[in-house]
This record gives C-alpha cells, sequence and structure tokens, in this order.
C-alpha cells in the first residue's frame, strides 16, 4: 500500500507494529535515513539495538546470501518485544528476495524496514512488491521543502509547542534552505535555547540561532538594498549566482534584517534601545541606525511583507528563474527606501 503526504508524516511517528514491512525510497539519501530513523526508533525504542531487537544489513549482504533475510526476520532473541530487521540501499534486483519473504511473514515476525534509493517508473520491481502487499506500506520522500505538518511534526518532538505565527515563517523558509539533517540539529539547538523558557519563540530568536550559511556575501546584498543602493544590487547577485547561493539564502537572510529592523523601529525607546534589545545576528548596528533614517514605518512592514510574497513565489511551482525573481524584490526594496 501506498502512503503519501500528511498520512505518511503520521505513519513515520506512530508505525504500526502489526504490519510486515515499510519501504522508504527516494533521491534524498538523507531524507530517507532521517524517517527510517524515526520508524526503526517508534518500533523498537531506544534500547531495541542494545537488546538485539534490531537486525541491520546492506543491499549487498542479501545478494550474498539470499536467505539471510528470512533467517533474521524468524529469529527469537532473549529480549521481549517488537523487533525489526532494517536492509538499507536495497535495489529492484532484491525484489525476489523481499516477496519472498513478504510471503513467509507471520504475526510475531519481525518487520521489515527497507531503505533505497530513487526507483523510477511506476512498474520497478521493489515498489511494486512493497504497493501491492495489504500487509506492507511503501513510502517516496521527493527533494521537495518540507511540509507544514512536517515542520510542526519536528518541532513537537524538538520539545517547542509555544511559537509565533512569525517565528513559524521563519522556520519554514530555513527549513528550505538547510538539508534536513541540519535543520533537524538547528531545531535541537532552539530547544535547548528555549528549555526552561515559558516565553513562545519568535522571529528574534530564530534569527539568534540561525547557522552560519548566511553568508557574509548574503549579508552585504541585503545591506545594500536596505540602503537603498540599488545600482549595485545587480553586481552582488551575479557573484552570489556564481558562487552557486541559493535565492532562498538571500531571501532568509532578508527576512531577518528587515524584521530586525522592523523590531528596533518599533521599540518605545527608540531605535538604539532596539537595537540593544535584539538578539539578532547584526554586525554592523550604526548602519541599522542609518538605514531607520531612511525607511518608515508603514515602508519597513510594507518590505517584510514583500519580502514575504518572495518567499511564497520561491516556495510555489512557478517556473520563474528564482534569483531573478530575489533580485526584482531587492530592487524593490532599495526604491522603497529612497521613496520616503
Amino acid at each position: 500500500m501506498i502512503l503519501k503526504g500528511g498520512e505518511a508524516v503520521r505513519y513515520f511517528a506512530k508505525p504500526d507494529p502489526a504490519k510486515a514491512g515499510l519501504l522508504i525510497y527516494g533521491p534524498d539519501a538523507m531524507r530517507v535515513a532521517l524517517r527510517r530513523q524515526e520508524v526503526i526508533l517508534a518500533l523498537v525504542g531506544k534500547e531495541g539495538e542494545a537488546e538485539m531487537r534490531l537486525t541491520r544489513m546492506s543491499g549487498s549482504d542479501l545478494r550474498k546470501d539470499p536467505a539471510r533475510l528470512i533467517d533474521a526476520m524468524k529469529a527469537q532473541g532473549f529480549f521481549p518485544g517488537p523487533r525489526v530487521v532494517f536492509v538499507e540501499e536495497a535495489t529492484d534486483g532484491l525484489a525476489p528476495q523481499f516477496d519472498a519473504a513478504l510471503k513467509e511473514w507471520r504475526p510475531g515476525d519481525a518487520q521489515i524496514i527497507v531503505t533505497a534509493g530513487e526507483l523510477k517508473g511506476k512498474t520497478a520491481p521493489l515498489k511494486v512488491v512493497f504497493e501491492k502487499n495489504l500487509n506492507t506500506y511503501a513510502v517516496v520522500l521527493y527533494d521537495e521543502p518540507p511540509s507544514r505538518e512536517e515542520i510542526e511534526s519536528a518541532l513537537q518532538k524538538a520539545g517547542l509547542t509555544r511559537i509565533e505565527p512569525a517565528a513559524m515563517a521563519d522556520l519554514t523558509t530555513l527549513a528550505r534552505a538547510l538539508d534536513p539533517g541540519d535543520f533537524r540539529q538547528f531545531l535541537e539547538k532552539v530547544a535547548l535555547y528555549k528549555y526552561g523558557d515559558p516565553t513562545p519563540l519568535v522571529p528574534q530568536d530564530v534569527a539568534a540561532l540561525a547557522p552560519s550559511s548566511i553568508e557574509a556575501g548574503v549579508d552585504d546584498l541585503i545591506m545594500v538594498a536596505a540602503d537603498g543602493n540599488a545600482g549595485q544590487i545587480g553586481l552582488f547577485v551575479r557573484r552570489l549566482e556564481g558562487q552557486g547561493t541559493n535565492p532562498v539564502t538571500i531571501c532568509i537572510a532578508a527576512l531577518r534584517h528587515f524584521r530586525g529592523l522592523q523590531a528596533a523601529m518599533a521599540d518605545p525607546g527608540g531605535v538604539q534601545s532596539g537595537l540593544a534589545r535584539f538578539r539578532g545576528n547584526f554586525k554592523v548596528k550604526d548602519a541599522m541606525t542609518r538605514q531607520a533614517g531612511l525607511w518608515s514605518r508603514d515602508g519597513i512592514d510594507k518590505a517584510v511583507a514583500a519580502i514575504l510574497e518572495t518567499d511564497l513565489t520561491l516556495r510555489s511551482a512557478s517556473r520563474a528563474p528564482g534569483m531573478a525573481v530575489m533580485e526584482r524584490t531587492l530592487i524593490r526594496l532599495a526604491m522603497m527606501a529612497r521613496a520616503r
């Protein structure tokens, strides 16, 4: 059977121990690895491997010894509890072995968890074995941004339950720029940072803890836009594009900077007081003081809205070149700075 979308996310968190098996496959090895870790942990618990209730083997191991899978599936250990046989790097050539094992599977046998790379075509043999069996599931993980449900699930696991909507928007944008492993580490870092703090997660917290992947060159580009120097933006964009910088990375930096400026300008004690309170990673606070003189409160609000709109465009199925969309937004911001 096939699992998709939110149904798959919920199953990863709470797999059915009575099922015979699960195939997780896709082009992004990290996404696949993180999901199978989640499923196996949910099935056997933290002590599963220590209690020898988890058997690992590779696709090459199975090719050398086809009987190994059924033997491991049927084996009974000393410790009670669910058991799992995990096979990684499986290929279509191993479909007959999995088909044979699943036909031999009976309640009480170990559940078979399998990971594979990209399986092309609707008739890929390995995929067909798990999709057609009523007692197994198959899930494909595409190389695409995580859904809001996936992010919320990850936040909950990290212990983050109180989050301002603006902070959630920042996290959604950040999740698109980082690979899954880095994003999970970032959430763990945020959870540790907020441990024991009853206040909700706010954009300033996200900005303060954002990883160093927001490069200095990107920060320079955002500073040029915030200063209203529209004529310099193209040069910076071409340079960053040549370095392979993702437009989403630029969008994150822009949102972080303008939200910081927005907070500083809205502070009851004035801009300097606001900058002193803000915990974001801004190297040149006097530049932000200068920018506060260029921007009106209404202009800053419109700038943040424009960046969020760009983020939605970059996240959508639009075929517009991402870097061109981001460059147009930055030029628009620079023109807004001079329009006060």
